[in-house]
């Protein structure tokens, strides 16, 4: 797998030599995903060529949502890509970093249908610099040096623009262990505590109410809403924290972001990185 710890649109080789893992720290649960998410995960096969496939649930068979105008987004079919042979998942028995093996760029989450996609971030690898952009510039001098002391692997990001005027945006930061990315989580950024960093231009923030039935295992969400008033456009972000990768979703629309597809994309990406 390559690196991306630069501005470079391709990432660097990774060090031959591996660097320790820090320590985990406990994960907090602050929030988790919703019993009315649009998908499932279905697992077949072991080993090096494992398969998930992610599918869209009808209406009708999820209770209370059999309408047409429940505000979900028609994602396509999702899968998550075969491992290459040998390496193990995640969040399996000898796995101690939780390393993705799979390229990262296969499992951020596409855009839905009708979205229009940044040609900027279209799912490809994005420099550094590029993902503090999302944080107030006062803050993004130290959390350089949080990214340069972090053993940050790489980032691939997409964004897009729906019909409707909202705009969301995903990234995957990958560093070389759950330790590092954990530190980088609870340190750096802080998710999920009053302290932590908002992103740019955001006011008071609150915890996302996303229900807490339904979790992928071994993830954990961090969410938060801009407060009323909240001015001309109201965001939405969640942290995923899943192993050595931790995702960022952002959602904003003016007059107010909407709760169903917010929690629905979380979902979804929180699947793909489980």
């Amino acid at each position: 797998m390559t690196e991306q710890q630069t501005e470079a649109p391709v990432p660097t080789p990774e060090p031959s030599a591996p660097e320790p893992s820090a320590p985990a720290k406990p994960r907090r649960v602050l929030a988790a995903v919703a019993r009315w998410t649009a998908a499932v995960v279905v697992c077949g096969g072991l080993g090096a060529g494992v398969v998930a496939g992610i599918t869209a649930m009808e209406r009708t068979d999820v209770p209370g949502l059999a309408t047409e105008s429940d505000g979900r987004w028609a994602y396509p079919a999702l899968s998550l890509p075969a491992l290459p042979e040998g390496s193990p998942r995640p969040f399996t028995v000898g796995n101690d970093a939780e390393t993705h093996h799979a390229d990262p760029r296969r499992l951020l989450l596409p855009a839905p249908a009708g979205a229009t996609v940044d040609p900027k971030l279209d799912g490809a690898w994005v420099g550094v610099d590029q993902y503090l952009a999302l944080y107030p510039k006062e803050q993004r001098a130290e959390l350089r040096q949080a990214v340069d002391d972090s053993a940050l692997r790489n980032i691939v990001a997409r964004a897009w623009t729906m019909p409707d005027g909202t705009r969301s945006a995903v990234y995957l930061l990958r560093f070389k262990s759950v330790g590092f990315s954990e530190d980088f989580k609870d340190n750096a950024i802080d998710a999920g505590s009053a302290e932590a960093v908002p992103l740019d231009g955001a006011r008071d923030v609150e915890t996302d109410p996303l229900a807490t039935e339904i979790e992928v295992p071994d993830t954990t969400v961090y969410a938060v809403a801009e407060k009323k008033p909240y001015g001309p456009e109201q965001t939405r972000w969640a942290y995923i924290q899943a192993g050595d990768t931790l995702a960022l979703v952002v959602q904003s629309h003016q007059g107010g972001a909407a709760h169903v597809p917010f929690q629905q994309t979380v979902t979804l990406q929180n699947q793909l990185l489980g």
